[in-house]
């Protein structure tokens, strides 16, 4: 059996051969890249940013500036046009960012994302990403810790959005991928809460299913009243008044990581 890396990588280069792109970065954007995935059953959320001939751009129609393959039932694939991209991080696009910072990267072509990451602190927005994290922690609670059986792993896609909102409002800056840091900065290690987390976590990495359980009164407990707090300090949140990168600079950017992709491919 082939390693999932040579699979990843060998779906990528046959999406770009079908689509005639070529793809600039590719990441990892699930549990994997939070740092908590077992051995044997966390799927792969792969992620890519692509270019396409420069002649595709010149139309006065919009055309699909997305691409998605679901390979398998544990393989998904989905990658977003460097236009739609550039134009979602200026307005300090979480999932975007989050791409940019994965711990496991499985392609960098072109100097594209790390020109990107370089501007990134001047386009980071903290409130619209706070707002972001809290919607996704309120769903999340909302559709799966209610009631006295819950699905237990669904307490990290609580938490970790609930933790990147405490991060964002104390560090004005994106919150670090992996769970593990964020828990680390955050949570006092000597509190329960602490040593409840992190026995969900070890249970995670061994490969237990973590499905239907009595609830968790200590989390749910932290989780009500963060939600409760982040609905009201998200209100009166402040953008920080960090410099923007103008739509000239992406404009160029845009141009010149089309060039220099469209050369090496030449190359």
């Amino acid at each position: 059996m082939k390693d999932m890396n040579a699979v990843i990588t060998e779906q990528l280069r046959k999406i770009e051969h079908e689509e005639e792109i070529i793809i600039l970065y590719a990441c990892e954007s699930g549990s994997r890249s939070w740092g908590f995935s077992s051995p044997d059953s966390s799927d792969y959320d792969v992620r890519f940013l692509y270019v396409r001939p420069v002649d595709w751009y010149l139309s006065i129609f919009e055309k699909r500036d997305v691409i998605e393959r679901p390979i398998s039932d544990r393989l998904d694939i989905n990658g977003w046009d460097l236009k739609k991209a550039l134009n979602l991080f200026r307005k300090s696009n979480p999932p975007l960012l989050e791409w940019l910072e994965s711990p496991i990267q499985y392609l960098e072509h072109t100097s594209a994302a790390e020109q990107i990451r370089g501007l990134s602190p001047l386009t980071f927005s903290p409130k619209s990403c706070l707002y972001h994290y809290l919607n996704m922690a309120k769903g999340n609670y909302r559709d799966y810790l209610q009631g006295e059986q819950v699905k237990i792993k669904k307490y990290f896609y609580v938490l970790r959005p609930i933790l990147a909102c405490l991060w964002i409002e104390k560090y004005d800056s994106m919150p670090p991928i992996q769970f593990e840091s964020l828990v680390e900065s955050l949570v006092p290690r000597d509190s329960e809460l602490c040593s409840e987390i992190y026995q969900l976590i070890q249970r995670k990495k061994s490969g237990e299913e973590l499905t239907l359980e009595p609830r968790l009164p200590l989390i749910n407990d932290y989780l009500e009243k963060q939600i409760k707090y982040y609905d009201a300090a998200a209100q009166r949140m402040q953008n920080s008044s960090l410099d923007r990168v103008s739509d000239e600079e992406l404009d160029h950017l845009f141009r010149s990581i089309l060039k220099e992709a469209w050369h090496k491919e030449v190359e």
